[in-house]
Parts: structure tokens; sequence; C-alpha cells
């Protein structure tokens, strides 16, 4: 410092403007890397999606997604088909104020508000230059409409698609399943190329489980177009690859044979052939109509179905799990003579009450004073209770499990359907499982009658069923047999896992068939009053079964005065096969309120066998049968095959 005053620090001044210097070419350094990684993703990481949009200004990317597989039942019959239809496609990019748009649209064309709520879920689900669909199946008045006020609707177009259509409705919905919209979650797990295009997938039933059969390969076309979009010429097309035809083993007229049959009550039915597996017929009664699933199943439509108190969403057939009553004692029976236990001789006295040794609680027969002294045939027959009950008791719940589940009790049987349901064949792992409680003998003894905690489900019950018929030789149940790319195009059968034999001595089998026989047509058998096997020319072996819904509180026995009580506590089942020396189809009905396995199933399972009939030509027909004497619990059949 000095007289004058203090000089200015020159080197600090340097120093500051350095630093300033120094933030401001680091400033400016940092945002050229910003404009330099902007442009860098731009032109790498987004160069696909800004290059379709550069050239969607000229040309039009058009995704041709492939017409769906047909498909057939095993005569031909076309049960599921592709038909022309039209419907309103948006390109959001094109679309300044999408919900000031769609209010105006809606002027012209009718849009529902599930329309409304479905378009803004598929606007999440593709790309802003993509057609949306916003509404399907347009009448020709509402395409006539909009092409008038076209011009008002920049970026909204009609465009041709097919639509799926089931021309037997209601008939095979659980079992073709139906098409539906693809979903944000379906979206997201689909390949996106082989779906390019694509607003449908196969929601249930063979639609869902073939999927990838039925889908095709999608094409393209590249499409030059002037400044309003309208299409000047196609520069390169590429045709997309029809998916592939299915052939099943079901027939259609079995299938509606079966449904008239019931004549609308609640419950269903299986028929399979036992040789192969194939499923003959499939039914669930009542049904829905799965058309009206295909483009968007209203709001107000969907809840009446789920309102329904009887459940015609509910895939009775393979979901519906019921007791099944006595139709598990031929099954019980084989076992004990498959395991040593019993002769087809040894009899067992049937006195009307059952106790356990050392127990005062009694097990009722269905009769008030028992059938007597009767063997295995006869315990069939006229399905007695204590004969089963015994059994069951010294085979013990291990063994009954073990052997029961041969049959394919307890777990899903394997068809080629997407839900299926195992049902339950109750042991004490089960019940220490679901309840964790411990297992007592009176349920290992209830479980020889099939009630207790036993549930199984028709497709099951035919399948055990099957098994028995072919000699015990178990084929998985299926619906497709056979395959092919067009309608010229050879079929490719579909291959079948091979069957496994889970039985040994044809004596033992033979036992079971002829007390299956006398269900039928013994005067003391089960199913002889409603007299089936009247007037078929083969022989038809079955067995009743009527489950109770709840237990009884009384010592009343049930009788036919009150039908309309019993029907409303039974589960009324039937089984059987034919022709009983060939069997070619076996049989297992339902119905979720009848008082008899007898009167009451059995009737539907016969126009079963009478429509089966009708639909084998002679020449598939193994030799007539004919019974010289009825056959009876203490008699054999006689027969002579001409």
């Amino acid at each position: 410092m000095n007289g004058r005053g203090t000089l200015p620090d020159e080197q600090a001044k340097r120093v500051r403007f350095g630093r300033r210097a120094l933030a401001g070419f680091a400033i400016m350094f940092a945002l050229v890397l910003v404009v330099a990684g902007r442009f860098v993703y731009l032109q790498v990481f987004e160069h696909s999606e800004y290059s379709v949009r550069a050239k969607a200004n000229r040309v039009k990317l058009d995704h041709l997604p492939p017409p769906r597989g047909l498909i057939y039942d095993r005569e031909g019959r076309l049960l599921a088909d592709n038909v022309p239809a039209f419907r309103l496609d948006v390109v959001p990019d094109q679309v300044k104020h999408m919900d000031a748009m769609l209010q105006r649209l809606a002027e012209v064309v009718p849009l529902s508000p599930d329309d409304i709520e479905r378009f803004k879920q598929s606007l999440r689900q593709h790309r802003r230059f993509d057609q949306v669909p916003l509404r399907f199946h347009l009448t020709e008045t509402e395409r006539d409409r909009f092409a008038i006020n076209q011009w008002q609707f920049p970026g909204v177009s009609i465009d041709t698609y097919l639509t799926r259509n089931y021309p037997y409705g209601a008939e095979f919905a659980h079992v073709i399943g139906y098409v539906g919209r693809i979903d944000e979650k379906e979206q997201a797990k689909l390949d996106p190329v082989r779906y390019a295009g694509t607003t449908h997938i196969g929601k249930i039933g063979l639609e869902k489980q073939y999927e990838s059969l039925l889908h095709g390969t999608p094409g393209y076309e590249l499409v030059e177009v002037n400044a309003d979009q309208r299409p000047l010429r196609v520069l390169q097309r590429v045709p997309a690859k029809p998916g592939t035809n299915l052939y099943l083993t079901i027939d259609a007229r079995m299938q509606k044979a079966t449904i008239t049959a019931f004549a609308g009550q609640p419950g269903a039915a299986v028929a399979i052939d036992p040789r192969n597996g194939d499923v003959l017929a499939m039914v669930t009664v009542p049904s829905f109509d799965p058309n009206l699933f295909v483009n968007g199943i209203s709001q107000v439509d969907y809840s009446a179905l789920l309102d329904d108190p009887e459940k015609p969403l509910l895939d009775r057939a393979m979901r519906g799990g019921y007791p099944p009553g006595s139709t598990v004692k031929p099954f019980l029976g084989l076992g004990g003579l498959e395991l040593g236990l019993r002769k087809p001789t040894d009899t067992v006295l049937s006195t009307g009450v059952f106790y356990i040794p050392g127990s005062s609680r009694g097990y009722r027969d269905d009769t008030r004073h028992g059938a007597g002294v009767v063997d295995l045939m006869q315990a069939i027959t006229q399905s007695v209770n204590t004969y089963f009950y015994s059994l069951a008791l010294q085979m013990g719940i291990g063994r009954l499990d073990a052997w029961m589940a041969k049959f394919g009790f307890g777990s899903p049987t394997g068809i080629d359907l997407p839900g299926e349901t195992g049902g339950v064949l109750p042991s004490p792992e089960w019940k220490r499982k679901t309840f964790n409680r411990p297992w007592y003998p009176g349920e290992t003894v209830i479980s020889g009658i099939g009630q207790g905690y036993w549930l199984v489900t028709p497709l099951q019950l035919a399948h055990a069923l099957a098994t028995l018929a072919d000699g015990g030789s178990a084929h998985v149940p299926h619906l497709l047999a056979a395959t092919s790319a067009g309608l010229d195009a050879p079929k490719t059968p579909f291959a079948q896992p091979p069957a496994v034999q889970i039985t040994h001595d044809p004596a033992d089998l033979a036992a079971v068939r002829q007390g299956m026989l006398g269900v039928v047509y013994d005067p003391l058998g089960t199913a002889y009053k409603a007299a089936i096997g009247d007037g078929f020319p083969y022989l038809i072996a079955g067995k009743t079964g009527t489950a109770e819904r709840y237990s009884r509180t009384t010592n009343a026995y049930n009788t036919d005065k009150n039908l309309a009580y019993l029907a409303s506590r039974h589960r009324a089942w039937f089984m059987a096969y034919a022709p009983a020396q060939h069997p070619q189809i076996a049989i297992a009905v339902v119905l979720e309120h009848g008082a008899w396995g007898g009167s009451a199933a059995a009737p539907i399972a016969r126009k079963m066998f009478d429509q089966w009939l009708a639909d084998t030509p002679p020449s598939e027909r193994p030799p007539v049968t004919v019974t010289a004497t009825a056959p009876t619990s203490a008699q054999p059949a006689a027969s002579t095959t001409p």
C-alpha cells in the first residue's frame, strides 16, 4: 500500500477470469454432450421408429394378419369359421384431440362405453402410428354413414378383416372355446413379429390350447399414399400364411343329440371311444353363445352370464366336481380281485346295516333289510353297499387310493384342453393338508361307495370307464385327430401317447362286466326299469350312481314317493359302454338334480347310444350279439353271435 491507494491484484483477476472461462467452457461442453447424446439416441436407438415415421409420410405399412385355421368335427362339419367383416381403425398420430374426435364420431357411428374403454386400453398396446381398432363388426348402414362423413375424421378409416364365427353356437362353446381381443398382459407375452396386426387370440378351449397351430404367419403391404393418406399404389406385398386346420374326434350330431336329451336339465355327459381315447361328445348344460365374446362382450351380457344361477360359464364336463356315488363300485370290485383280496364267488351278507368291528355306528344299504347273501356280480347289479363297505375296509384307504388312482381318479386325465381339474381322491394326507384333521375308519367305509370327500368330473369317470371297457388299457382322452395346412392339403394324424395297461387278469374283468350287464338286464338291476337295453341291437353294460349332496339325518329310506325332494338332494349318475363284447363307446352322464341314476340319467345315455348307432356305418359295426336269456345276478348272460 502507498499514498496513491491499493494497486489492483492482477494475479487474482487472472485466476478469476480463468475460473469463469473454464466454467463457461464446461457448460458449453455439457450442452454439446447433451445435443450429441440426443443425436445418437435418435439416430441409433430410435432410428427404426423415426425411420418408419418418415416413410409413413409417403409409404404406409399395412400388416396382414393371417387367416385363423378352421376347426372341423370328425365328419368334416365346420365348427369354427372365419367370415369377412368391417371395422373402424384409428391412427393416433393423425388425431390431435382424441376425446373430442371420439365424441364427434359417436354421433356418426354408435360407440358404446365398452368400445371406448377397450379402445383406450388398446392405445397403450400400440405405437402411435399403428392402426388401432376402435369398433368391430360395422353394419352396412354404419359403413355408409361413416363414408359420407369420413372427411371430418382424419386418421380414422374403415378396414376389412376376418372375424371368428361359431356356427353351432352354444353346442360347442366349452370345447371349441372362443377368441377375444388381445389384452395388455397377453400383448406383453406375445411375439410382436408373429402377432403383428393381430387383434384376437384364443381365450379358452381348443382355441387356446392350439393357438400356436391356429394362428399362422402374418404378412404385410407397403402402400404409397398421398398427403391425405389415401393409397396410390402397392409397392410390395408379402401374403400372410393361414393357420393350420384342425380335425377333431368329436361328432357334431352326437353332441347335438346329447344336448337335446338333457332337455335343459343342468349336467354334463362325455362319450369316449375306449379303443383309442377319441372323445366323441363332451357336453355341458347349460352353455353360452361364444360369438358374444369374439369382438368384445358387453357388460350387460357378461353380467347376465355371471349372475345366472345355473352357471353357464362353468365347464361341468371337466371342471364340475361331483361325488361319484355307486359308479365307483365296479372299479373297487375289480381292485379287490386284482389285489387278491376277493374272488368273484366270495359272498357277503347284507342285512341292511354294516358295522365296523368294535363300533356301534351303522352304515346303511339303500334297502331297509338288505339284499341277503351276494357275490361281486350281484353286488354290482343290485348296488349293494354292504359288499363295498366291507371291501373298502379290507383294502384300507392306502390301497384303495393307490388302486383308484390307476384309473385316473384324483388327477387330470390329460385331455388336450386347458383348465381341467383333477377332482378329489380322498386320503389321510389330503384331509390333513386340507382340513388339518385325522382320518377315521368310517371315512374309509363310505369312500367305498363314492361318498364322503370324493369329487369326480364326468370326463374322469368316462375315462375310467373307457379303461375298464378296453380290457384295462388306459388311453389319454383327446379331441384333436388330425391337422392340415389347407382344405386341399393332406391330413396329418396327430400323434397320441401310447396306452398304459393297468389290469392283468381277463377273468377279473369278466366278472365285473357281468355285474354291469346285470345292472341293465337283470330284473334286480338298478337300471332295469329304465329299459335302456330294449330294442338296442347290442348289449349295454352299465352302472348307476345316486350321490347324496348331504347326509341323511333321519331313519327314512329313499322312495319314489317324493321325486322332487330326491332330485333336489341327489346327483344322478349313469355310465355305460357298448357293445358289451366289443366296446366302441363309453359314456358317463351326470344330472345335478336327479332322483335316481337309473331313471334320470340312464335314458340320456340311451339316446346317445342311439345317435352313435345312427352315425356308425354298418361296415364299421361289430357282429351283433343277440341275448338268448336275460342275464341275472345268479345266471350269466347267454349269447349267440351270428
